[in-house]
């Protein structure tokens, strides 16, 4: 009995008692399951005396103790301990999971809530009220792709790489846009098969529209160089300022950047600011380069998008607005300047005019574009690109000596000049008006897309210019 209520008592501390021990004291203590040293209750402090552990090992209450040591029950709390903690740490990345899984079904949700937006606008024609007074889809993709690329790089002003959140908005919602050219196909037979009766037929197959299969990846293209050229400018040597104040890391250098006077009508572009000792030759260099390229891709989407638009029906109202007469267009002095000379010089002609703004550049744009068609009317030609095109090769040495002939060729090879010498000119009338009767949406994508490149592409080489600016002054 003495041994049993020290027995006891140790198992009141948490103490388990050798089993060799307790069998030189008394073999009855074997016996008994109530108090064997392997039953359940003599395990209350021990962590792996569980009914569902899968790491404690099955346990016999009737089982020799001879073979157990001293040590087993510590081995085991340690055991327990270890598997609490694996445990918890399996608890806390089963909910990390369940969380992360939770995130990315909202944003998939968010994202699928944002298409359904973006598509009910194109088929609502941006007409909330549903009651069909909205514009055409054309014009609703137009817009769309003209308002993205005010949203993602509206506030982009300097040299520096875009925003991943944009970047990635940019991507998804542009795949969103041009996807609907994957379904603008056009049918042409592409080879012959005879029937069993010995019919030759010929299978019709369907392919992506001509303009689309040309022009698409074209502008992709020019869409992932213009990004990668803003990319190029991570690591640079020059920063930006606004306006009028201190640069903020003008402290790296210990001195003040040189202001740089602009004109108003630009007082929201940054300035940038640049070392004292001035750029390095190899930041000069890259620059070189990369305005180079820029300049190439703004020439390219400007090409296409003169293209697009050359190729768009001029609507009915612009006919019924020219004036009858062409040299009322233009005036009495550019007009006997076209008419007389028998060389005519349209570069000459510019020099002439001293254009002094942006703003009379496209007042002339649009006075010279109103008369060359009033003289195609006159000459009694369409006013399409391409059948202008067929008919000055069908044409006559009498038909091409017709002063209103003459003076249609004339006042196009101008327009181009003018335009050639102010790539920046904003849209013409006949541009706007074409754009806003425009019921092609294939077209639409090309010229909305290729002209929002063009602007991103003036953009930086006016930025980089910017640059250069600075460096040749400090």
């Amino acid at each position: 009995m003495d041994n049993l209520s020290n027995t006891d008592g140790n198992y009141d501390l948490g103490y388990q008692p050798s089993p060799c021990s307790t069998e030189h004291n008394d073999q009855s203590t074997t016996e008994t399951p109530g108090y064997s040293t392997m039953s359940g209750d003599s395990f209350l402090y021990c962590r792996t005396y569980s009914g569902t552990s899968a790491i404690s090992e099955p346990v016999d209450d009737h089982s020799c103790c001879s073979e157990a040591s001293p040590s087993h029950c510590p081995a085991r709390r340690s055991g327990g301990q270890k598997l609490a903690v694996l445990t918890r740490l399996g608890t806390k990345q089963c909910k990390s999971n369940v969380d992360e899984k939770l995130d990315e079904l909202d944003s998939l949700d968010l994202e699928l809530e944002m298409m359904k937006e973006r598509f009910s606008k194109l088929l609502l024609g941006e007409d909330m009220s549903g009651s069909g007074k909205g514009v055409c889809t054309a014009v609703t993709i137009s817009n769309a792709i003209t308002n993205l690329y005010a949203t993602v790089f509206g506030q982009n002003l300097r040299l520096e790489p875009l925003n991943p959140e944009k970047k990635v908005l940019w991507k998804r919602e542009m795949d969103c846009l041009l996807s609907v050219c994957d379904y603008i196909v056009e049918f042409a037979p592409t080879k012959s098969q005879d029937l069993r009766n010995g019919t030759a037929v010929e299978i019709m197959e369907s392919r992506p529209r001509s303009d689309i299969y040309i022009n698409l990846p074209a502008l992709r293209k020019l869409d992932a160089m213009l990004i990668e050229i803003l990319d190029s400018f991570q690591d640079r040597e020059f920063w930006y300022a606004e306006q009028g104040s201190m640069s903020s890391n003008s402290s790296r250098t210990g001195s003040f950047r040189r202001v740089v006077q602009r004109n108003d009508e630009k007082w929201w572009v940054p300035v940038p600011c640049i070392p004292p000792s001035g750029l390095s030759e190899k930041t000069r260099k890259h620059l070189r380069h990369k305005r180079e390229c820029a300049n190439q891709i703004h020439k390219a989407a400007m090409s296409i998008n003169s293209s697009v638009l050359s190729e768009m029906e001029i609507p009915d109202s612009y006919m019924a607005s020219l004036p009858k007469s062409g040299r009322a267009s233009i005036g009495d002095a550019i007009y006997r300047f076209m008419y007389a000379a028998e060389k005519f010089s349209p570069e000459y002609l510019l020099d002439c005019l001293n254009i002094s703004s942006e703003h009379e550049a496209l007042e002339l744009a649009d006075r010279v574009e109103a008369s060359m068609y009033t003289w195609r009317r006159k000459a009694g030609i369409s006013h399409s690109k391409s059948s202008w095109s067929m008919m000055k090769d069908l044409m006559s040495d009498v038909d091409r000596n017709d002063k209103n002939h003459i003076l249609a060729e004339r006042s196009e090879t101008l327009l181009f000049a003018l335009k050639q010498r102010y790539p920046e000119l904003s849209q013409t009338s006949l541009d706007t008006c074409k754009i806003q009767y425009n019921r092609d949406v294939g077209q639409a994508i090309l010229e909305s897309y290729s002209r929002v490149l063009e602007g991103l592409a003036f953009n930086i080489v006016a930025w980089i210019d910017d640059v250069f600016f600075v460096d040749s002054s400090a």
